[in-house]
């Protein structure tokens, strides 16, 4: 009977109510800091981070990536502890966080799997922003490198966007990484004419031309015995910025001091002859008349 009266009775009902509401508020506050607290601390990790990574000279697109990874991760930390400070439990949030995660990384395994191709790509660096590069079948001059992506520009001024997991699973051939290179260009003389002084002459238009280097010393070789010629290359070496422009000089010195020396350049011919047959005479008394009826 007392037990039902003091549960019937307001003033006990208020003063359960307030030692809880008490206790709540309480909770609730030290949430709140947590939260506070939490926040202002996981900022300060990731800046402290972030100097780290300047130091050590990271890209800015993966230091920037790296940061926002590293933010996420300390403010669920953050989330947590103060549900538990709520009285929230949380074992069973965390249970359905990782069963919810496993469920996103296999739908977006594809994209994963280039995020992980671009950090890959930002740390090894096999490229960066300006060289031209071959990757993937496809050829042109980097733009930019990001975390899902990287875009090309190729000669002809267009833009291709390459998933990064299809660059790191191809061979990527770096015209520019090094600062020179070496040009080789297969030309063939005729049999009657004199290999040495088709070297000679070579080897002359190489040394007038202003770009090509010295040292390693320029070679003209004989690469075979063809059909109609004999096959030479002449190899020189240039810086990789004068490559292309210098290639093109070759190719026309070539064609012009070849023709003045009288060197011959066996090129492909082919002669037709048109015979006409014509008709016999029994053909001819055959085919009647076009007015005949």
């Amino acid at each position: 009977m007392q037990q039902a009266a003091n549960d019937n009775n307001p003033f006990v009902f208020q003063q359960w109510l307030s030692a809880n509401l008490a206790e709540k508020s309480l909770d609730a506050l030290a949430a709140l800091a947590i939260a506070l607290v939490g926040w202002w601390l996981a900022k300060w990790l990731v800046r402290g981070l972030d100097r780290v990574l300047i130091r050590f000279q990271m890209d800015d697109i993966l230091r920037n990536f790296l940061r926002n990874v590293a933010f996420a991760g300390l403010m669920v930390v953050v989330f947590v502890a103060a549900l538990q400070q709520l009285g929230i439990p949380t074992t069973s949030l965390l249970a359905m966080l990782g069963a919810a995660g496993l469920a996103i990384g296999l739908a977006l395994k594809d994209s994963l799997s280039n995020i992980a191709s671009g950090v890959m790509l930002i740390m090894l660096r096999p490229f960066k922003a300006g060289d031209s590069i071959k990757v993937a079948g496809q050829e042109g001059v980097v733009e930019q490198v990001r975390i899902f992506t990287t875009f090309m520009r190729t000669y002809q001024n267009e833009l291709i966007v390459l998933p990064n997991s299809e660059i790191t699973k191809s061979a990527i051939v770096n015209l520019t990484y090094k600062p020179v290179r070496r040009i080789d260009i297969a030309v063939g003389i005729g049999y009657d004419d004199r290999i040495d002084k088709a070297r000679e002459v070579l080897l002359q238009l190489v040394a007038s031309h202003p770009s090509t280097l010295k040292t390693p010393e320029p070679a003209v070789l004989v690469t075979g015995l063809g059909e109609s010629s004999v096959d030479m290359a002449l190899r020189v070496w240039v810086r990789t910025a004068d490559f292309g422009n210098t290639r093109s000089d070759l190719y026309e010195g070539i064609h012009r001091e070849f023709a003045r020396a009288g060197i011959n350049i066996p090129y492909p011919q082919r002669d037709m002859h048109v015979y006409h047959h014509p008709a016999s005479a029994t053909e001819a008394t055959a085919a009647p008349p076009a007015n005949q009826v």
